[in-house]
């Protein structure tokens, strides 16, 4: 098992931990790894990328040393999930700031209409087999 991918995510945010458990059950070649951004590795990730630890629209995609943010990561966790997941790179019809400005609205919306959760207190054990800490 290579674990290629590193995605740095809001462990304080249900709708990010939703993402977790999308991203660890449909992960067949268990390729990703899930860092909780407020955790000293995800701020130190999210800095190395020029992206703000406290700033609620990071999410951050790291593969072979290329990160990919916003609605580009999770196109291409999408492509890497495979299967019917692999549709959502239909996204890219819908221009780069359209989509991130969309993403950026849910994003700092969160945790009002998601709420918030606890992804690393999560009993799922595929999220937790996951998760580094």
């Amino acid at each position: 098992m290579t674990r290629s991918a590193v995605t740095v995510m809001d462990a304080h945010c249900a709708l990010c931990a939703r993402g977790a458990a999308w991203i660890a059950h449909n992960d067949q070649d268990q390729e990703f790894l899930i860092v909780p951004m407020q955790s000293e590795l995800g701020q130190v990730l999210l800095e190395q990328n020029g992206l703000d630890p406290n700033d609620p629209t990071s999410w951050l995609l790291l593969e072979r040393g290329q990160g990919r943010t916003s609605t580009d990561a999770i196109i291409r966790s999408g492509q890497k999930l495979g299967r019917k997941w692999r549709l959502l790179t239909v996204l890219r019809i819908i221009p780069r700031p359209v989509r991130d400005a969309c993403y950026r609205v849910v994003a700092r919306n969160r945790y009002r209409w998601f709420g918030q959760g606890d992804m690393c207190n999560m009993p799922d054990p595929e999220v937790q087999r996951r998760l580094f800490r």
